[in-house]
């Protein structure tokens, strides 16, 4: 799906510069930049992410019930 994203020039160059340093094309900046801002608010990028948080939960929710028993017993 392609979206239009509007940047100053200054930004727009400074990218491009960016993109030649790293043999890297915008849209690979893009990408990178958007999977880390997903990362950082914990929003998983891909399927195997989401897997991975989903069982990451699952396990914490399971340890914290069984130390809820092992308190209250």
């Amino acid at each position: 799906m392609r979206k239009l994203i509007a940047f100053d020039d200054d930004t727009f160059d400074k990218l491009k510069q960016l993109a030649r340093d790293r043999m890297a094309t915008i849209q690979e900046l893009a990408d990178e930049a958007f999977a880390d801002l997903l990362k950082k608010h914990g929003i998983p990028v891909d399927l195997k992410d989401a897997l991975r948080k989903s069982a990451s939960f699952s396990q914490n929710s399971e340890r914290s019930s069984r130390s809820r028993k092992t308190k209250s017993s």
